[in-house]
């Protein structure tokens, strides 16, 4: 018995009409000749179009040196008032040299954490993948120094680490050049937030209610 799905995919296949001898390949059966970007910028005009967006926003955009990013860190921390601190296992072990040992507890990302040892925890660190300028985004894929997703998304208060100017581009078509699709991406433009029906603004619902975003240039 002929179903309806068979009859819409009949109609389908005849509108098409039969298969061509020679297919372009996908990538260039389309032309695609849009903009990948909104303006040609600097890199450090790229920097500061980030942290403006980031800013808006509504997360906290620091800017230091590599030599000054530990006791940034630790001083990021203790205006927050955390005592105990999550990180992948193969961040840079120089970036938490400034932390008194004694002043905060550091755990180190393992499968074994409870959701409650996470939500127990008040800060994590970590670096990222990339930035997007134009969108004020920055995007998570758990490679080196980010750790499994679940770290950045379950403590109150987030210190993320992006590196100018390599780390930084123009805009999201650009940026997807830079990503591994088979990686799963997070994409964090400020701290977490949601709104109602009546528009009233909610932080730290799905995700960290505190962004640091520190920009490291080299």
């Amino acid at each position: 018995m002929t179903t309806s799905r068979d009859q819409i995919l009949a109609r389908i296949r005849t509108a098409l009409g039969p298969p061509a001898d020679h297919q372009p390949p996908y990538e260039h059966a389309i032309t695609r000749t849009y903009r990948t970007t909104h303006a040609t910028r600097t890199p450090r005009e790229r920097t500061a179009l980030l942290a403006d967006n980031l800013t808006d926003y509504r997360a906290h955009v620091h800017h230091t040196t590599p030599d000054g990013l530990p006791a940034l860190i630790a001083r990021l921390l203790a205006d927050h008032g955390s005592r105990t601190l999550i990180t992948p296992t193969d961040l840079p072990p120089h970036w938490l040299s400034a932390i008194p040992p004694s002043d905060v507890e550091i755990r180190t990302d393992d499968p074994h954490l409870t959701h409650h040892d996470l939500d127990t925890t008040d800060s994590v660190v970590t670096g990222c993948a990339l930035a997007i300028a134009e969108t004020g985004t920055i995007v998570l894929d758990t490679g080196p120094g980010q750790g499994h997703r679940r770290i950045t998304l379950i403590p109150d208060h987030h210190i993320c680490v992006i590196h100018a100017p390599h780390q930084i581009h123009d805009s999201l078509p650009q940026a997807l050049l830079h990503l591994d699709p088979t990686h799963p991406h997070t994409l964090i433009s400020g701290p977490s937030a949601t709104s109602d029906i009546e528009l009233d603004r909610v932080e730290g619902v799905h995700g960290p209610r505190t962004l640091d975003a520190v920009i490291v240039t080299e």
